[in-house]
C-alpha cells in the first residue's frame, strides 16, 4: 500500500508532526481520519488500511511523541485535548472539512473531544474498544506497562515483549502474529537494537489518578455526538470497555448506532478480524460512502 508522508506543524506551532495519507482511487472519495491508541502509531492501522485503501482516502497520523512525529519536551502536553487540536490542524492543512473519525482507545477519546470542539466535522464515528466509561482494571493494566523500558536486542525479543504485555488480549496469536505486532509497535535503532516507538514520557499523563487529563465524566461528550452515525467495536475479552457501558452508549445515542463484538480478543481489536471488517465495511457503505 502506497501512501504519501505528510509533514505538518502541531496546533501549538512547536512540533513537527507526521501522518500517512493514503489516496483514494477516485477524487472526492470520503475521508477517514484514523487515530491510534496511547502507545501505538500510524502503523497500527496497516491491517485495516489494506482492506480500505483505494475506496477511501485514509489519513493516519502519528500523534506527538509517537512514530515519526516529534517528541514534546513538555510531557504535560501528552493529553487527548492537545492531540485533538493537532488533528484539527492536520485536517485544516489538508483542506479537509469533513471526515469519518476512527479511533482506537485513546483515539476514540480524541474523536469525542474533536466533535465537541468542531461540531459537524464528523460524518460518522467508529469507536474501537473505547467509550465514556473506562474500566479501572484495564486502566491499571495499561499503567503497568507504559513508560520507560530498556531497548531489546532483536525483533525476536521485541515480539516476546509484546506478547508478555498483550497476551491476555490476543490469546490465539502465534509467533508470526506477535512479530507483525512488534513491527507495527516498535522501531529499530541505529545500533540495531529495538525500542517501543513512543516517548516514554507519555506515561506521565497517567501518573496519580487514572488518566487525569481526561474529564472524570465523559458522558456529556458522548451526548454531544447527537444523531451522527456510530459504530462501536468491542473485544469480547476487553478489560477497558464493559458491556454495561456499551448498552448505555446505545441507549443514550439518538442517531444510527451499531455494535459488533470480536470473539477471543481483548483491548483492543486489530480491526482486521472478520466480524470487525464486516461491520466497518457495512457501516462505511451505508453512512459514509
Amino acid at each position: 500500500m502506497e501512501y504519501r508522508l505528510h509533514r505538518y506543524r502541531s496546533a501549538c506551532g512547536r512540533l513537527d508532526l507526521a501522518a500517512r495519507d493514503y489516496p483514494a482511487a477516485e477524487a472526492g472519495a470520503p475521508v477517514l481520519l484514523m487515530m491510534h491508541g496511547l502507545t501505538r502509531n500510524s502503523a497500527d492501522f496497516e491491517p485495516l488500511a489494506r482492506h480500505l485503501a483505494g475506496r477511501y482516502r485514509l489519513v493516519v497520523p502519528d500523534q506527538r511523541g509517537r512514530g515519526l512525529s516529534q517528541w514534546d519536551p513538555d510531557p504535560a502536553q501528552y493529553r487527548p485535548d492537545v492531540y485533538a487540536q493537532d488533528m484539527l490542524a492536520l485536517l485544516g492543512g489538508l483542506g479537509i472539512a469533513r471526515a469519518c473519525l476512527v479511533g482506537t482507545s485513546m483515539g476514540g477519546l480524541m474523536a469525542m473531544v474533536m466533535n465537541a470542539l468542531r461540531p459537524g466535522l464528523a460524518s460518522g464515528f467508529v469507536f474501537n474498544d473505547i467509550g465514556p466509561v473506562l474500566d479501572p482494571a484495564g486502566l491499571a493494566r495499561i499503567q503497568g506497562y507504559v513508560g520507560p523500558g530498556g531497548a531489546m536486542a532483536s525483533w525476536k525479543e521485541a515480539a516476546a515483549r509484546c506478547r508478555a504485555i498483550n497476551a491476555v488480549a490476543f490469546p490465539d496469536f502465534g509467533g508470526g502474529d506477535w512479530l507483525a505486532f512488534a513491527r507495527r509497535t516498535c522501531r529499530e535503532n541505529p545500533e540495531g537494537t529495538v525500542s517501543f516507538d513512543y516517548d516514554p514520557a507519555i506515561s506521565r499523563s497517567m501518573d496519580g489518578d487514572a488518566l487525569p487529563t481526561v474529564p472524570p465524566d465523559l458522558w456529556p461528550l458522548w451526548d454531544l455526538l447527537g444523531a451522527a452515525p456510530v459504530l462501536v467495536v468491542r473485544g469480547a475479552l476487553s478489560d477497558l470497555l464493559g458491556m454495561e457501558t456499551v448498552r448505555e452508549m446505545a441507549r443514550r445515542h439518538s442517531g444510527p448506532y451499531a455494535h459488533v463484538e470480536v470473539p477471543r480478543v481483548g483491548h483492543a481489536p486489530i480491526l482486521d478480524e472478520l466480524p470487525a471488517l464486516a461491520a466497518i465495511s457495512a457501516f462505511l457503505k451505508e453512512y459514509v460512502s
